[in-house]
């Protein structure tokens, strides 16, 4: 437990923008703590949320010095199901994309997502849209983006982060990938999402995240 505890503090601080990768590590010390709680107590007795569970001191916590002879064997079987949903989570989202895209619309995103990119690749296989790339300076991951999806009979177009305002009256909607959604209701995502979302609201356009 400790050493999960150090690794998740190492973590948070040396990449205090990278949410993923500690929200992962903080779920699998829920996972521990729950399957050896439940070794010793009744089920649903100990349970914390992930976040106090990653934030609190070891002093806070209980003794998980005895031994649980079953311990292992459940967190196999429970990491191995948490890794089968991270995996699949992107094809199940992608899934969806019939719900939200119609034909001869056209839909315009930010720079390279691989999800958005799934979702978009899964809806050409039955219907004809348009897609618009913003390329999304400076790192102009919309060229790659647009790449793979042309590569796919996409018809697809890139245009400069300054042309958004000038598109968007032609666009029926705009999906967004993001890196990581808050418990505000705020997002992390590429560069130039806020001026995308600023346009897509002065003309009413619906926006997908």
């Amino acid at each position: 437990m400790t050493l999960i505890k150090l690794r998740i503090t190492r973590f948070a601080n040396a990449l205090p923008q990278e949410a993923t990768s500690v929200n992962i590590m903080r779920h699998i010390l829920k996972i521990i703590r729950d399957e050896y709680d439940s070794g010793f107590k009744n089920k649903g007795e100990g349970q914390q949320s992930a976040h106090h569970l990653g934030s609190t001191t070891m002093d806070d916590c209980e003794d998980y010095s005895k031994v649980l002879p079953s311990l292992k064997s459940s967190l196999l079987d429970n990491l191995a199901e948490y890794k089968v949903e991270l995996e699949s989570s992107a094809d199940n989202i992608a899934a969806q994309a019939l719900e939200h895209i119609h034909a001869n619309e056209i839909i315009l995103t930010v720079g390279k997502s691989s999800t958005v990119e799934k979702f978009l690749k899964y809806a050409a296989k039955s219907r004809k849209f348009q897609v618009v790339v913003v390329e999304a300076a400076p790192r102009f991951l919309g060229h790659l983006m647009a790449s793979n999806l042309a590569k796919n009979n996409i018809e697809t177009t890139v245009i400069p982060d300054s042309a958004v305002f000038a598109m968007m009256s032609r666009v029926n909607k705009v999906i967004i990938g993001t890196h990581t959604v808050l418990a505000n209701g705020g997002l992390r995502a590429e560069s130039g999402v806020h001026m995308v979302a600023l346009a897509a609201k002065h003309y009413s356009i619906p926006v997908r995240i």
